[in-house]
């Protein structure tokens, strides 16, 4: 398996790794700062370089319950064992980080449950099971206040039993956390929000920055969907 190495460190931007295999296009590393597709988060872009070569990673997903660095097509790809740096496109991912820890805050103002959600550098969204009509002034005025208030963003791990124990901490209806690894991760916005999630987020709100509620959506008869955007 890949070593993760950003589910303890949002921040590391790059790092040394082992080529383990490369599929066309796809190389696949003993570890990596790249975070994979998933939980409505794009995969990190970058770059890969060896001795001898380089290559812009165009997209990062698991590939048969690894890590698979998408390289642009026609680029060179290092061999198998070679030793390679990962860098990451740390600007897209810092926005990404700031846009999910949003996300967190804005499900701890609308209590609902969770039906889907997207995160973009540009625009993310969450959806909600809900028929009420969404007051984006307060909403947003709550958002700007859970940031203000600079609240400690951080991880922990918890058992699948302790989790089964307590399901009140799942709030996505359609997307369950990925089992049979033995553990969860947590993400904890101090005295905010504490629930499931694989995603990078920074370490305090204030982090966020300014945000805004963008257009607000009924997509269906009890779902609304709630935009947001950074402003900067």
């Amino acid at each position: 398996m890949t070593e993760e190495l950003f589910r303890e460190d949002s921040y590391l931007r790059s790092c040394q790794a082992a080529v383990t295999a490369v599929d066309g296009n796809v190389v696949r590393c003993d570890r990596t700062v790249c975070y994979p597709l998933g939980g409505g988060q794009p995969g990190d872009t970058g770059t890969m370089t060896w001795d001898g070569g380089s290559a812009t990673v165009v997209d990062t997903r698991y590939v048969d319950g690894e890590i698979g660095h998408v390289l642009e097509e026609g680029a060179p790809a290092p061999t198998p064992g070679a030793s390679v740096e990962l860098e990451i496109d740390w600007d897209r991912r810092y926005r990404h980080m700031r846009m999910h820890t949003a996300m967190h805050l804005l499900g701890s103002i609308l209590k609902y449950g969770v039906t889907g959600g997207n995160i973009s550098a540009q625009k993310s969204r969450l959806d909600f099971d809900m028929t009420d009509t969404v007051d984006k002034e307060a909403v947003g005025a709550a958002l700007a206040r859970l940031v203000a208030e600079d609240h400690a963003v951080s991880c922990r791990w918890i058992s699948e039993e302790e989790l089964d124990a307590s399901p009140e901490l799942v709030r996505t209806m359609s997307v369950q956390p990925p089992r049979g690894k033995g553990s969860i991760r947590l993400l904890e916005v101090a005295g905010v929000d504490l629930q499931p999630c694989g995603g990078t987020h920074v370490r305090s709100t204030a982090e966020v920055g300014a945000v805004r509620i963008g257009k607000v959506e009924k997509k269906g008869r009890q779902n609304r969907r709630v935009n947001i955007h950074l402003d900067d």
